[in-house]
């Protein structure tokens, strides 16, 4: 298993946290680069998280509506060799 975690990232100049609004993803689902996997909103807008990997999503770092700091895991995934087991979006 080669687990790699999907951070918040930076999205303000002003704010440097946020609140998770949703998660698009849960644990089982195959994901790829791009795939949409969470909501954030700052005090100005919502942002959505994009993966930067493939991968299956082992689990969620965070509940929804929790406060969020840049740098902080939001989900973990296992980057190893998909077998095709994982549910699609």
């Amino acid at each position: 298993m080669n687990k790699m975690y999907i951070n918040m990232p930076h999205l303000s100049a002003k704010s440097s946290k946020g609140t998770l609004c949703v998660y698009r993803v849960k644990p089982g689902d195959k994901i790829k680069k791009g795939d949409i996997v969470a909501e954030i909103e700052t005090d100005k807008v919502v942002s959505e998280i994009e993966s930067e990997y493939d991968g299956i999503i082992d689990s969620l770092c965070r509940e929804e509506g929790d406060e969020v700091s840049e740098g902080e895991a939001l989900l973990s995934l296992d980057k190893g060799n998909p077998s095709g087991n994982g549910k699609q979006k």
